[in-house]
Parts: C-alpha cells; sequence; structure tokens
C-alpha cells in the first residue's frame, strides 16, 4: 500500500497457504502420501519449466553445488511433513494462529538484531495484523467458554 498499490504477492501467498492448509484438513490423508502425490503431480512441471527456461543448474557447477541442491530438498519436506501432520490433526483455527510466531520472531530478529528499518507503515500493518489477531483470538475463547459445561 506504501508503493500506491496492494501487495499483491502477499496476499496470494496467504490465500494460497491457508487453502493449502484447508485442502490438507479436508483431505484427511497423512502427510507422507498427500506430499508423494504433490511431488508427483509438480515434479515434472518443475521438470519441464527449468528446461525451457534454461535454468537447471543441479550438474553444471560441481558436486558441492548438487549436495547443496539435495540438502535443500529435505529442508524443505521436514516443514511440509510437519505441517501436513499438524493439518489432520489440529484445529484449523489453532493452525492458522500458529502460523503468526515465524513471521514474528524474524521481524524481532530483523528489528533488535539485525537493525532493519521498521517504519511507520510496517508498524501499523503489524499492529492491524496482530489486532484482528487478539479479536480473533477472544471471541474464539469467548465462543468456548460458552460451550463448555461450568464445573461446580
Amino acid at each position: 500500500v506504501v508503493n500506491g498499490r496492494p501487495p499483491y504477492l502477499a496476499l496470494v501467498l496467504a490465500f494460497s497457504f491457508g487453502f493449502y492448509g484447508l485442502l490438507m484438513k479436508q483431505a484427511g490423508i497423512g502427510a507422507v502420501p498427500s506430499l508423494a502425490v504433490e511431488t508427483a503431480v509438480l515434479a515434472p512441471l518443475a521438470a519441464v519449466f527449468v528446461v525451457a527456461t534454461g535454468g537447471g543448474t543441479a550438474v553444471s557447477h560441481g558436486l558441492g553445488h548438487l549436495g547443496l541442491l539435495a540438502l535443500s530438498g529435505v529442508v524443505t519436506t521436514v516443514p511440509l511433513l510437519a505441517f501436513g501432520a499438524a493439518a489432520t490433526r489440529v484445529p484449523l483455527t489453532t493452525l492458522g494462529v500458529l502460523q503468526y510466531v515465524a513471521p514474528t520472531l524474524q521481524l524481532l530478529v530483523g528489528v533488535l538484531l539485525r537493525h532493519e528499518a521498521f517504519g511507520t507503515a510496517q508498524v501499523v500493518g503489524f499492529g492491524l495484523v496482530w489486532a484482528a489477531l487478539a479479536v480473533f483470538t477472544a471471541d474464539l475463547v469467548s465462543a468456548r467458554r460458552r460451550v463448555a459445561p461450568i464445573a461446580a
């Protein structure tokens, strides 16, 4: 918004990951089978893209580069497996709230340790997101208290 237009990339990422979590929840299949299906469907498309654009560097930069590429697959797969497993076991509202932890920690590291700029627009945006999250959480807690029987 500061740049005169909506943050399209951020909105697409937020909605696509939220939709992904919803699909994982609705599918009700395990993390490993679902990730296997995703990989089987998307890997050929990715391979075609890499070949078509000439962007493949897996073997042209030596074994060190190839090793890092292989390790990046593991580093990417482990969090996806954990998310897939959690999506079938944890309520979607809880999963959604937990998605705010990593960006908040990244913000704190950036501002407090790396002395990154944190201007007015960022403060307002961050404040609005966390205010909405606080309202959502308060409503969720209030609704659960109304439903739960009072123990005497």
